[in-house]
């Protein structure tokens, strides 16, 4: 028992400092993208936080399976430059042993990583679409920064407002210059007062009301002017992801009814990323025997290439899958099966079974 809690502790924390170094990287790079579009004047300054808060479990999701095999092959790595493995053999804990007691611990992280993937990822995205959809509601006049030649969204335009209305929503004085179709074309307009709303399409629709039109071309002076009540145009094209909800944001419960090889490559990847861990321990703990002189990370890169192997794997079958060019009853699984199979193969290599079979290989090779 004592073996077993100190091979469950020495795991966990690998574990779970590569768990929250990973997370702490990846949160600051969305971090700075989201920042970077509230800059643009894309998201409104006060749903950044939200936007960061719900990626955490989409990101959680992906994390969770490497932080497991780095965490196992730095441990178990340490224990075998530093001897310890070599004791626990020699004391009859035998590397089958190992394998079981990180296989429970795995166990016990594939239950949180299912929760993760089955229920709070969908969660966190519906919620994501619903602050982007506010966020486009809002971002119309929160965009909009006085004193400040901006370029509309369609990148068809650039608009100068000099001061703006948070309580009715509206822009005062505002100076819009459309790209013509022609080089030499000049489009400008000012209006007194305007104000943007959203179609039922998602466009962003800029409104102005009192204003004057100017057309003319740079080598003339003599300018075309139009007098208007109301103008309106569009400075952002509609947002064709808003039009349907991706498969991702789906709850499990309702993708299980859903028809079509696309949910069900949706569904299968839910599933594999909680199912892959296992046979990652059984890659882990074999890769990680290394020899003291190699120290830890000896194996490291080898491991990590088996690692990016499967989820390649992964990645191109749902791909395959959703092309139709491959059933569903195949779908990912086959990619654990193989994965399985190189984890027993890496297990008996060093036992009985696998010293057996490499006699048998010998002599017919001899033969």
């Amino acid at each position: 028992m004592l073996i077993f809690r100190y091979l469950l502790r020495e795991t966990f924390k690998s574990q779970i400092a590569v768990f929250f170094i990973l997370m702490s990287i990846f949160i600051t790079l969305r971090f700075v993208r989201v920042l970077d579009d509230a800059t643009d004047g894309n998201v409104p300054a006060d749903l950044v936080l939200g936007f960061i808060t719900l990626y955490s479990p989409v990101l959680a999701s992906l994390v969770l399976p490497i932080s497991l095999f780095l965490g196992v092959m730095l441990a178990h790595g340490r224990m075998y430059v530093e001897s310890e493995m070599t004791v626990l053999k020699a004391c009859g804990v035998s590397e089958w042993y190992v394998t079981r007691v990180t296989l429970i611990f795995s166990l016990f992280i594939a239950i949180i990583t299912a929760t993760v993937t089955l229920y709070l990822t969908p969660l966190a995205l519906e919620k994501e679409y619903q602050l982007k959809e506010e966020a486009a509601a809002s971002s119309g006049i929160a965009a909009v920064v006085p004193g400040r030649f901006q370029q509309t969204g369609d990148s068809k335009a650039v608009i100068f407002v000099h001061d703006t209305d948070s309580q009715t929503d509206s822009l005062r004085k505002v100076f819009l210059s459309q790209r013509a179709k022609e080089d030499d074309e000049i489009h400008l307009i000012y209006a007194q007062q305007g104000r943007i709303q959203e179609s039922a399409f998602g466009e962003q629709i800029l409104i102005l009301n009192n204003g004057n039109q100017y057309d003319g071309t740079k080598q003339s002076n003599d300018y075309q002017i139009v007098n208007f009540d109301e103008y309106s145009v569009t400075i952002t094209p509609p947002d064709r992801e808003r039009e349907g909800r991706k498969l991702a944001a789906v709850s499990t419960s309702e993708l299980w009814n859903m028809e079509g090889i696309e949910a069900s490559a949706e569904f299968q990847w839910r599933i594999a990323i909680p199912l892959s861990l296992p046979f990652l321990v059984l890659i882990a703990v074999p890769m990680s025997a290394v020899d003291p002189r190699q120290g830890r990370f000896g194996k490291m890169f080898p491991a990590l290439l088996l690692y990016l192997g499967y989820f390649l794997l992964l990645l191109a079958s749902r791909r395959i899958m959703e092309d139709g060019n491959l059933p569903s009853f195949l779908g990912l699984w086959w990619v654990h099966v193989v994965m399985l199979m190189v984890g027993i193969g890496l297990i008996a290599r060093d036992r009985k079974t696998g010293a057996i079979i490499r006699q048998m290989f010998l002599r017919q090779k001899n033969v």
